[in-house]
């Protein structure tokens, strides 16, 4: 045991385990430290962003409520508003917190994070409008203020996200969207989606499956408290009023209004719909196909007054190839649901 080799690699071992647990910055302990300290910010700004949104809706906030939006036991929400109140971002009065001017500034910015990078991912990126929100969940507590005013700059300033939800300044201020939920338009009247919820996410993935977008024009037909059923981009819908009560529309009265969301031939049908062997004519891009998608299909030449034909399918069903431009393209239905063509 006194072999000086053994004892050499024993404390070669000794020293490498203890690199690995301990080096600064880079070791595991470290990075443990910096993951643990991560998940505390989160927390305490999550928990910023949710007050503020209750005091925004009139609703009251509370250990309870603070505890289901993060996903943690009142125990711990008790913690959390104790460790806020000694940092001076909320106070508490009458049983429920409020922000203090710091905690404002703070819940702002997370907000205004978030919905920048909602507006980078729609408009840069190729992600799925239903990962949207989740990855700017993420990465709303990376960007410091500064990396938040350069992405703003970058984007051009926008005033709303993707949803419709306002983007506040680096000041604070923003412009409110005005809208009233779907539910609560007049029967037989016509409207345009300003804002789609995007929480809860099982309700906002019903939104997304329906087509709807903002800028679109609904025109309601039925209302009541069992279903709501509406027209919209040709399309008809039919809504809980659950679900529906998280559209926010303004009140149109132009007739033009009324004629893009009831169906007319000239709107035509979803490429996706042309069967194999005909040729149709592409008449528009759908506003809800946005980013590298909608570059990608620019970029293909499928543009308005080009011709398409659906050649085959795969056996699967997915996906189907179409002749653009003297080339085969393979497209997904959800991918073609985007483009609308006329037969020729």
């Amino acid at each position: 045991m006194n072999n000086p080799a053994i004892l050499l690699l024993i404390g070669t071992a000794v020293l490498a385990v203890t690199a690995v647990l301990l080096w600064p910055q880079s070791g595991l302990w470290a990075r443990w430290q910096q993951a643990r300290h991560m998940t505390d910010r989160a927390r305490r700004e999550d928990a910023l962003k949710h007050i503020y949104k209750c005091q925004q809706n009139g609703r009251r906030p509370t250990v309870e409520s603070i505890a289901g939006a993060l996903q943690i036991n009142t125990h711990a929400a008790t913690e959390l508003l104790a460790d806020l109140q000694a940092s001076h971002l909320v106070q508490i009065g009458g049983g429920s917190p409020t922000l203090t001017p710091t905690g404002l500034e703070s819940a702002l910015h997370i907000i205004r994070a978030h919905r920048l990078w909602e507006h980078y991912l729609a408009e840069q990126t190729g992600f799925a409008e239903a990962e949207w929100h989740s990855l700017a969940e993420w990465q709303e507590h990376q960007l410091t203020p500064e990396a938040a005013n350069a992405l703003a700059a970058r984007l051009g300033h926008p005033t709303h996200d993707p949803h419709g939800d306002p983007i506040p300044t680096a000041e604070g201020s923003y412009v409110r969207h005005g809208g009233t939920p779907l539910n609560e338009l007049p029967l037989n009247s016509t409207g345009r989606i300003v804002h789609l919820e995007d929480e809860p996410e099982a309700v906002y993935a019903q939104l997304v499956a329906e087509g709807l977008h903002p800028g679109q024009v609904v025109r309601l037909i039925e209302s009541s408290p069992t279903r709501i059923r509406f027209w919209s981009n040709g399309d008809e819908h039919l809504l809980a009023p659950l679900v529906a009560s998280n559209i926010s529309v303004l009140l149109v009265q132009s007739d033009d209004a009324v004629e893009t969301a009831v169906p007319q031939p000239e709107h035509g049908t979803r490429l996706s719909e042309l069967p194999l062997g005909e040729t149709a004519e592409v008449i528009r891009i759908s506003p809800n196909c946005r980013g590298a998608e909608r570059r990608r299909f620019m970029d293909l030449g499928i543009l308005p007054g080009t011709a398409v034909t659906a050649e085959m399918r795969s056996p699967s069903g997915e996906p189907t190839a179409y002749r653009i431009r003297d080339a085969i393209i393979a497209l997904r239905s959800n991918q073609a649901n985007h483009i609308y063509v006329k037969t020729t």
